[in-house]
């Protein structure tokens, strides 16, 4: 693969690395396993030695589809095949779940699944839809990781503020069985409405803080510093870089009627973070930029951060 996409299905809208089937309508569990081509399973198989000596307290993953080596774990590590992951989501949201986007990533060992929540929300005349985004690793690098995160449907950014009082991620090592687990990740994650408002005094806290055109500037900067020991290209590409973000804060249309605050600052990097195209378009880039996408949105965290260390 060019990038560290291996497979994937979305809804709707093509990403912008332009890999994956588009579906019009999201689809259930068992046609969201296929789209995504997640429907293989793991198996586990003894180490030997070149000697024909087996490595004792040791297995290796491997995909029974094409014997793809996904990981070394030790024999403690309980495998949660891609079926199990969408049972368990199934589960967990209810009746009629219907799955947004889902996916295989470093040649399968790194899996994930997004599906919409039921409930919508008013917040500041937006519209916030929950989704909840599973992710599993099948290589032994990370627990089973379940979180909550609120998507602007007005255009299409995502706001993952750091808020400290919102109980909204779950996480599960790989030594348990995740289906023991259901009842404790319901009740860690489904605070919706604690978290839907608690991120709704966020937002107007971020609003009514005013920013001047020179403290936006001085945000932008922070988040894209310059430094001294930087090439001349790498000084350009951050230059670049903050032209960008400018005009997002100052020039984008759905932006325009918030007000130059920091909420508008947020939403400008959320625009960036996930619309911007990348200035190298080679796999590395690709990777670094979705794995960043899929495991927490840190510029966003990052320009939060400045906003409340100001």
């Amino acid at each position: 693969m060019a990038a560290n996409v291996e497979t994937m299905f979305s809804t709707r809208e093509k990403p912008w690395h332009g890999l994956g089937t588009i579906v019009a309508e999201a689809p259930a569990s068992k046609e969201a396993l296929a789209l995504a081509g997640l429907d293989w399973k793991v198996i586990q198989k003894k180490i030997y030695t070149e000697d024909r000596q087996q490595i004792i307290g040791y297995r290796a993953n491997v995909r029974d589809t094409d014997n793809m080596l996904l990981g070394v774990v030790s024999d403690r590590y309980r495998v949660v095949q891609n079926e199990d992951a969408f049972a368990f989501t199934d589960a967990l949201l209810g009746e009629g779940v219907r799955y947004e986007t889902a996916g295989s990533l470093q040649s399968g060992r790194r899996v994930w699944m997004l599906a919409k929540l039921p409930n919508e929300y008013i917040i500041l005349g937006e519209q916030i839809s929950p989704y909840l985004v599973f992710c599993n690793s099948h290589d032994g690098s990370g627990a089973i990781k379940v979180a909550m995160t609120p998507i602007r449907v007005v255009c299409s950014n995502t706001l993952n503020l750091a808020l400290d009082t919102a109980k909204r991620c779950w996480t599960a090592k790989h030594t348990t069985n995740i289906s023991d687990k259901l009842e404790e990740a319901k009740e860690t994650l489904f605070f919706a409405e604690a978290y839907m408002s608690s991120l709704g005094q966020e937002m107007e806290a971020l609003r009514k803080e005013r920013l001047s055109d020179q403290k936006a500037i001085e945000y932008m900067n922070l988040l894209f510093p310059i430094k001294e020991d930087m090439s001349l290209q790498q000084k350009k590409n951050i230059r670049n870089l903050q032209e960008d973000l400018k005009h997002r804060y100052f020039d984008a249309p759905d932006l325009k009627d918030m007000g130059k605050n920091a909420y508008r600052f947020i939403n400008a990097v959320s625009d960036f973070a996930t619309h911007n195209k990348p200035l190298r378009e080679t796999a590395n880039y690709k990777e670094n930029l979705f794995m960043r996408t899929l495991d927490g949105h840190s510029m966003i965290d990052q320009a939060y951060r400045i906003v409340k260390a100001a």
